[in-house]
């Protein structure tokens, strides 16, 4: 924080080191060892920075030839993994074992075998020799245990049963089952063709998701977030719950960048929870709204977390075009935060801080404004028709040159340095998660199962679209569990949309549906793992948390199906005033949600009037004349009724203070 916002630094705000623990505690790609012996560091820094520059480089000449490229990038990586992370807890944390290096060589044997043999292994396609099939064997082990170590024991448990399915294919039951495939066609499958590990989920690892995680590691360094941070205080906090307001505009901005929920929760809410605990927030409602705020992020343009250039290369759409469509859902999805903490607030009658305690507006541009133009030229350069690999490149180098206006923010060479060293490092964690869903992906592409699944929703939605919706949502929450949001829309995308696009409904439209209900599986018990990150800061509940930050994104819960009844609302092929209309009552759908939820309109609500106004809102989600006249109808008697109930809440403490 600069010198205004050092006044609101709450004394229980965390340390960096408290901090660092408890993103590991949460999040297992931050579980890093801290070498103590030199030349680890050193060797460490020289693979990590190398990566980053070859990709940086890449970007401007081309990446290699596809199966080379993603190969170096996923070996590279798997050496980083056995060298920063420990095999188990009571491994050693301040040195590399020899296990260590021994699996670290292996993972650059698998680069070399397929550098070395390419053409053979290209006119070998499908009738692989014996050295094929022991690299391939041992690529799917190493990625294994390379994602046990990192990502965690969830998603390695998946992928392995999904392999195990792909061998026991004809023992299962009818469903489910298929002619099956030996050992030796599952990894050589895996390894040898860009459908297994290698396939589009490592693909985007290896382009895009790499260059904006190292893109948000230089905009960490010289101090964006502190900027959002800022500017947030200088905003909002000095209005009814402010400090909960800072939390989701800082939260949403950062969340858009970072692509880690988790992460985002701990930097940004080490200093927001503290702050919304003083102002009178409870620690179960504080830790739910940084929660709820970090995961939105993820929804939110330009950048999506970098979920929307794969969406864009998925679907074969233009990223602007996806971009400008995901803006409403992802406003009503912060509106619908908002609202719930601004009426928590009104009801509570919970304050802002004063305007002596918050930065000055002006004062915050003076001092960081101008790191605002790196992100100005990204989405410049991306609604102009660049790649986004070339834009996030130049935004990069836009990035350290801008820093250097004002001292507080220029980079030194050690800097920069240490920029592409934590962006290589944040950006392994999803690396891994990418090459397991390569081989969750490449099972389903071999054995078809991404047929059955949908066939099996399709089933079980019984041809009724609701139904079917329904049960797509339920499916994408347990898929997205425990995943960061990149890994979430690649598996949502491939196994729960596909029955959205078979009952009819646009592609683009299924693959946002399926996306915002993976990512709500981070705040949705047993496995929250974003509110139970926030419950560790405030130190409330975590399932208590869990739960009051799905109220707080529920309209993260009702937008998705409004998008659907409602293709208007991601400016699907109509004109604007049908695009006005639907905003226009979807937001107020959002809001009466809110009012229902936290039983607040003007003054408190009773049951009955909660549930009008639930049913309010859920009316406006179905379109039509009809049945938007009775939404708004119901709205206006609760708005009547609480506007009578007020009138006479106030006359009688008018009667009372005469009185006393």
């Amino acid at each position: 924080m600069g010198q205004m916002s050092e006044a609101v630094r709450p004394v229980e705000e965390l340390s960096t080191e408290e901090q660092k623990k408890l993103i590991e505690k949460y999040d297992t790609e931050s579980r890093f060892r801290n070498f103590n012996i030199p030349w680890m560091v050193r060797l460490v820094t020289f693979i990590a920075v190398g990566l980053a520059l070859f990709h940086l480089i890449t970007s401007f000449t081309g990446p290699l030839v596809t199966l080379k490229h993603r190969a170096l990038h996923t070996g590279v990586i798997l050496v980083l993994v056995f060298l920063l992370y420990p095999s188990r807890k009571k491994a050693p944390r301040q040195r590399a074992t020899v296990i260590d290096f021994l699996l670290a060589i292996m993972a650059v044997a698998t680069i070399v075998y397929i550098f070395t043999d390419y053409m053979g292994i290209v006119n070998r396609a499908g009738l692989p020799n014996t050295s094929d099939f022991l690299f391939s064997l041992l690529i799917v082990i190493l990625v294994l245990e390379g994602g046990r170590r990192v990502v965690g024991i969830g998603l390695t448990v998946l992928s392995a049963l999904f392999l195990l399915y792909a061998y026991f294919g004809p023992y299962l039951p009818r469903l489910i089952a298929h002619r099956g495939y030996s050992i030796e066609d599952i990894t050589t499958y895996m390894y040898l063709t860009t459908e297994g590990i290698f396939g589009t989920a490592i693909g985007v690892s290896a382009t895009y998701i790499f260059l904006f995680v190292l893109f948000g590691a230089f905009l960490n360094r010289t101090g964006l977030g502190q900027l959002f941070n800022d500017t947030a205080m200088a905003i909002s906090g000095h209005t009814a719950g402010g400090p909960a307001k800072v939390s989701v505009i800082s939260s949403g901005f950062l969340g858009s960048i970072n692509g880690s929920a988790i992460a985002n929760v701990v930097t940004t809410g080490s200093f927001t929870i503290p702050l919304m605990k003083r102002t009178g927030y409870s620690n179960n409602f504080s830790g739910a709204v940084e929660a709820a705020a970090s995961v939105g992020g993820q929804v939110l343009p330009p950048v999506m977390g970098a979920t929307a250039f794969i969406m864009a290369e998925t679907l074969g759409m233009k990223y602007s075009d996806i971009a400008l469509a995901a803006i409403l859902p992802g406003i009503l999805y912060y509106m619908g935060v908002i609202t719930v903490v601004h009426l928590r607030a009104k009801k509570r009658g919970l304050r802002g801080l004063t305007r002596e305690e918050l930065p000055s507006l002006i004062e915050v541009m003076k001092e960081r404004g101008h790191l605002l133009i790196p992100l100005i030229v990204l989405i410049y350069m991306l609604f102009n028709g660049y790649t986004p690999i070339y834009a996030a490149a130049w935004a990069i180098i836009t990035t350290i040159v801008i820093a250097m206006i004002r001292k507080k923010t220029r980079l030194s060479i050690k800097g920069i340095i240490g920029a592409l060293e934590d962006g290589t490092r944040s950006a392994v964690g999803v690396a891994m998660a990418c090459a397991m869903v390569g081989i969750i992906v490449g099972v389903a592409s071999l054995t078809g199962f991404g047929l059955k699944m949908t066939s099996a929703i399709l089933i079980l939605g019984q041809d009724t679209l609701i139904l079917t919706l329904f049960f797509t949502m339920i499916a994408s929450i347990i898929l997205g569990m425990g995943l960061p949001s990149i890994p979430t829309y690649i598996i949502t995308s491939s196994m729960a949309a596909p029955a959205l696009v078979q009952f009819g409904i646009e592609p683009f439209v299924s693959h946002m549906f399926v996306f915002y209900f993976g990512i709500l599986a981070n705040l949705t018990p047993p496995v929250a793992l974003a509110a139970f990150a926030g419950a560790g800061i405030s130190g409330g509940n975590p399932n208590r948390t869990g739960f009051i930050s799905l109220k707080l994104a529920a309209a993260g819960v009702l937008v998705p199906y409004i998008f659907v009844y409602s293709p208007e609302l991601l400016m699907q092929g109509t004109n604007g005033w049908e695009i006005a209309w639907v905003a226009t009552t979807a937001a107020i759908g959002v809001i009466a949600l809110g009012a229902g939820l936290e039983g607040y309109f003007m003054t408190t609500m009773v049951w009955p009037l909660r549930v009008i106004t639930i049913m309010a809102a859920v009316t406006l989600v179905i379109p039509g004349v009809l049945t938007d006249a009775i939404g708004l109808g119901l709205l206006a008697l609760v708005v009547i009724v609480q506007f009578i109930v007020k009138k006479r809440v106030t006359s009688a403490h008018e009667e009372e203070k005469i009185a006393k």
